[in-house]
Formats: structure tokens, sequence, C-alpha cells
């Protein structure tokens, strides 16, 4: 009778420490009595600056908006490549539910480190150049995203530098380590060379201490600087606004928030919007309703000039009339 009653306590015992250990499961769990799903999203961010932070809010909001409830493992990588690589490893390793992979050398670093956790991307130039995706309309694989270069941007903004600085020479600074700035220059040469400009004059850079350094190189070769959507560089954009202002140099930026920190020019969109667009894809993935290969990579949206008036003042540029038909003005 006593051996009986001791089998059916351990037996309770038992049943209790399984039922309890399913309930603290981790990630995609049912967790509280709630029965309320908890997904937990990695994010790798390669550097800390407005655009990419605005892209990570953007993401966040939209999973909030779609009433999931979400564990962040948010890493940032500093702009140093071997760290990005790091924390690809450590979030497969952890096996996190989806990656949020902000920026090139996040994303291609992401899926190095697995081909089946989903991973989402934004902030990334040219998700087919890079290999991230077979083409835009069918990604393929574990990895789809937003894109942050406007396939008119860079030909664009070109355009406008041949249009109303005539004969100026283009001078940039970027880093030949990003992918994505080595796809954007290429197309700056391109468009250069269409209009019949001088090839633009080239500053290269491992790390942001030597941005301005390099922006100073220009200075008797340019007569104008623009500056991609490079991660390190932007990081670091204060440096260039600097030697644009002491030297007269009208600065293009290639997004928004680089104008609001001082460029005088671009030809841009919300960095916010991609990342929130990223976020509704990321959503639908953790609901089940689709999976990575199924949701077509996007380009973003509502590309529009915009021009900074006290950068102007401050580069010594003279705004025109006809501008006011074209651009939005900050002051």
């Amino acid at each position: 009778m006593l051996k009986k009653k001791f089998l059916g306590l351990a037996t309770l015992g038992l049943a209790g420490s399984l039922l309890l250990s399913a309930c603290g499961n981790g990630g995609s769990e049912e967790a509280g009595d709630s029965g309320e799903k908890t997904y937990k999203v990695g994010i790798s961010q390669f550097v800390t600056h407005p655009s990419l932070d605005a892209a990570t809010d953007g993401f966040k909001k939209a999973l909030e908006e779609e009433g999931l409830k979400v564990e962040y493992d948010e890493q940032n990588a500093n702009g140093d490549q071997t760290t990005v690589q790091t924390i690809a490893s450590n979030l497969a390793g952890d096996n996190v539910d989806l990656i949020f992979a902000n920026a090139t050398p996040s994303a291609l670093a992401a899926l190095n480190a697995t081909k089946e956790i989903p991973i989402v991307f934004t902030s990334v130039t040219d998700p087919v150049e890079t290999q991230l995706v077979k083409s835009m309309e069918e990604p393929g694989g574990n990895v789809t995203g937003t894109a942050d270069m406007h396939p008119e941007a860079i030909p664009n903004t070109v355009k406008f530098i041949h249009e109303n600085f005539p004969d100026a020479t283009i001078g940039t600074v970027y880093s030949a380590g990003e992918p994505n700035s080595v796809v954007q220059v290429d197309i700056m040469k391109k468009a250069a060379e269409e209009l019949g400009m001088k090839a633009p004059v080239e500053s290269t850079v491992a790390t942001s201490a030597e941005v301005k350094q390099a922006a100073e190189s220009l200075v008797g070769k340019a007569d104008v600087i623009f500056i991609v959507t490079d991660n390190t560089v932007v990081s670091a954009l204060e440096s260039v606004v600097q030697v644009a202002e002491e030297k007269d140099m009208p600065l293009f930026v290639g997004e928004l928030d680089s104008v609001d920190r001082g460029g005088f020019a671009a030809y841009g969109f919300s960095y916010e919007d991609i990342g929130y667009e990223a976020g509704i894809m990321a959503a639908q993935i953790l609901k089940g309703e689709k999976q990575p290969s199924q949701l077509p990579a996007q380009y973003p949206q509502n590309l529009k000039l915009v021009i900074n008036k006290k950068a102007a003042e401050a580069m010594n540029i003279e705004l025109k009339d006809e501008w006011n038909d074209i651009a939005e003005f900050i002051e």
C-alpha cells in the first residue's frame, strides 16, 4: 500500500515538473496564464547613427502595432566587421525566432550564420548585388527586407549637381569595406560619366576616426562633396560638415537624416519608414502567415529633394528660385 502511494506521488511530481518545464521554454512558447506568445527577436545593428536608429525604431513600432509580444536581444557592432560576425553567430546559436539585420554588413553576417532562422533586413543598398536575395520580386531562401537606395536617388543627385554647379568635380568619402558603399560609388561614377562630368575623386576610410582627414584630402581636388549612405562615414558626418563649411564646398548626402545634421541637400526618404515596412514583414513571418521567400524585398518609396537653408548659408551657396518648385526646405 505504501509502495503504491509513493509511486502515485512520484508520478504526480514528474507530471508537475514537465508542466513547469514546458511553461518556461523560451522564445516562441506561450508565456504566463494569458496564452500570449512571446517571440524572441535578435537585432543586429552595424553602427549607431540617426538613420539606422530610426530604422530600428520603425521596426519595433510595426511589431508593436501588429500586437505582437516581443523580447528583443539588441546588439550593436559599433562599425566593427569582426564584431558583426560574432553577433550574428551568437543570435543564431541562441535560436531566436527572427533576426532583424540593420545595414548590409549585419545582413550578410546573419545570412552567413544561419540558413534556417528567418532574417529581415533593412538599410541595405543593393540586396541583389550583395547576393542577399536572388531578386527583389522573389528573394528565395530565409531572407527578405527593405533596401535603403531608391534607384533614382544617386542619378538625380549627380544630375542636380551637373545642372546647378557647372563644371564641378564631385568628391566622395566612403569605406571600401562596405559593399553597399562600393555599389553606390560605382553608380555615382556611371552617372557622372553619362553626363560628361569628370570622374569623382575618391577617398576611402577604414574607421570613422579617419573621416575628417579623408574629407580634407578632397580640398583642391573636388568642388562639391557627395556622401552616400556609408555607415562608417555617416557615423562621423559632422567631420565632413565642418570641412564643407570651412572650404565652401556644397555637401550632398544620401539620406534625409544627414540633411538634418548639416548636409546641404539630399534626394531621400525616411529610414523610419523602411524600418517600419521591414517590421510588417517580420510580423507576417512570426505569425506564420508568410515565409521570407514569399515576401518580395522592397525599395523605399516617396523619394524627395530636401535642402537645408542653414547649411546653404554656411557653405556659401546661393539658393535659386527655381528650387522652390522641386524641393522641400528645412531651416
